[in-house]
């Protein structure tokens, strides 16, 4: 084991120990700060079960809950406090008023200070732990009375514990009316949770190392979930730690006309922007390469946040593409998601997870609109985009983002502006032409090579894709009014239900 990680008391949570480069430094005090329900009591009792499997001795010290709320507590999240773990408790359960039952069982508010400190102690000098919680010090700030006595009240039980080798974690509610930073002067480290409420949606929760003595540590805030099993933390990506060699080549869509306008194609390792109105075709578009990608034997990942799954296998097995039987072959991975129960930190995650475990080296994320809404500020989601893109380019991946635009003619604008961040950037319009409405591509950005400056019509029908010869006669195409003006027909013939040419 590396000689620096054996210094740490990893937390057992899943993402924090990278957070905190390998866990917390043994033999110091830390301290765990947020509101109610944010996660803390979960995050602690991991702490614990996570000695207890390395057979350190843990001590749970509780000043707020009963042992049977505790272990109630810790089955709904699915674990199950071991043996290992002793624990403490200093809370008055009205139950357990009958003199034959547990003394040992006080009314932390009727003891002096300095008594309950003496029960920690001597609870601490019986049970001789390696792991120590103590939940949680909004009593003992109250019981102090005073921003002086709670300080030394404090340094007493740093000192106590620093002498004895046991990794302490102190557990704060945050409750009390004026917030005493204290604590933050006096222990080795604090780890903030914050818990938020989106106008729609399930809670937000990430959290932050606000200060760790001697040691480098993830900055910013870093989402995190409750769920089965305890806290899962998503640690903020940062796309410059995550570079993998690749040969750059040019990937081609299968279609030979689509790829002309590309200029032959895309590079592998860019990200796509696919921009136009609803229902103009951007998601088709994005598949052909899909497509293209598993029939050259790779595979592929689709996140979804704006179509219900059986109506995208229905749609597009009409057009010749079955992604059901590439699902069920184990070439395409395909998640449906719910913006308003996603948090972004753990949406990069499960990208990243697929790009590792399943070796998807193509990813279609449909739509930006849908993944905005799971962002709290315009300004994170391009943060997060450009973290994301970058990671997903350096892993050799090509990357499809679609973004609807509002409107279907005229003034359209994007919800957010992202085209600077992708390699290349494909706009799709409606258009009107001999009475009829029409679809028109063309490319407005390559960075990685030459491509057509034209525009194309293209329809969409039973063979999928189909994109007619460049056309000249045209006027208005970025005003997103685009007129054609030409008196040749070299527009795509149209075709009636049963396919035949009009």
């Amino acid at each position: 084991m590396n000689e620096v990680l054996s210094k740490k008391a990893k937390t057992g949570v899943q993402g924090l120990d990278d957070i905190l480069s390998g866990g917390l430094t043994r033999s110091h005090v830390f301290l765990l700060e947020g509101s109610p329900g944010t996660g803390k009591t979960t995050i602690a009792l991991q702490f614990l079960m996570q000695g207890a499997e390395l057979g350190e001795r843990c001590l749970y010290i509780s000043l707020s809950e009963t042992e049977e709320e505790l272990r109630d507590s810790a089955l709904s999240h699915g674990i199950e406090i071991a043996e290992q773990i002793e624990i403490f408790e200093l809370v008055p359960p009205e139950s357990l008023l009958d003199a034959d039952q547990q003394q040992s069982l006080l009314y932390s508010s009727d003891l002096e200070l300095g008594e309950t400190t003496k029960l920690i102690f001597q609870a601490f000098e019986r049970a001789k732990p390696a792991r120590v919680v103590i939940d949680s010090l909004s009593e003992i700030r109250l019981l102090a009375q005073s921003s002086l006595r709670y300080r030394r009240q404090i340094l007493a039980l740093k000192h106590f514990f620093s002498r004895s080798d046991a990794t302490v974690l102190l557990l704060d509610d945050m409750t009390a009316e004026n917030m005493d930073k204290t604590v933050h002067s006096v222990v080795h480290g604090v780890i903030h949770l914050e818990q938020l409420a989106p106008d729609y949606g399930s809670e937000r929760r990430r959290l932050r190392v606000v200060k760790y003595r001697g040691q480098s540590f993830r900055g910013g805030y870093h989402d995190f979930v409750i769920k089965t099993g305890g806290v899962a933390v998503f640690p903020r990506l940062r796309a410059i730690e995550h570079k993998m060699g690749f040969q750059r080549m040019t990937l081609r869509s299968g279609v030979r006309e689509f790829d002309e306008l590309l200029g032959g194609g895309i590079e592998r390792g860019s990200s796509t922007l696919l921009i136009g109105p609803a229902g103009a075709g951007k998601s088709l578009f994005a598949l052909q390469f899909i497509d293209a990608a598993i029939k050259r034997g790779e595979k592929a990942a689709i996140f979804i946040f704006d179509e219900e799954l059986g109506l995208l296998f229905s749609r597009t097995k009409s057009m010749g593409l079955d992604l059901e039987k590439m699902r069920d072959d184990g070439s395409l991975y395909i998640e449906q998601l719910d913006a308003a129960e996603l948090s972004p930190g753990e949406f990069a995650h499960r990208v990243r997870d697929r790009v590792a475990s399943f070796d998807a080296k193509a990813v279609i994320i449909d739509s930006v609109n849908g993944y905005q809404a799971s962002m709290p500020e315009e300004n994170a989601l391009i943060l997060h985009m450009h973290e994301l893109l970058q990671y997903l380019n350096r892993q050799g991946c090509n990357t499809f983002l679609t973004v609807a635009q509002h409107g279907l003619v005229g003034d359209m604008k994007s919800p957010v502006d992202v085209t600077y961040l992708a390699d290349t950037v494909i706009l799709l319009r409606y258009f009107e032409a001999h009475g009829r409405v029409r679809r028109a591509v063309s490319v407005i950005k390559k960075r990685t090579g030459k491509h057509e400056e034209t525009i194309r019509e293209f329809r969409i029908g039973e063979k999928g894709l189909t994109l007619g010869e460049p056309l000249s006669d045209f006027q208005g195409i970025l005003r997103g009014v685009p007129t054609f003006v030409g008196k040749s027909k070299p527009l795509l013939e149209s075709s009636d239900e049963d396919g035949h040419h009009s």
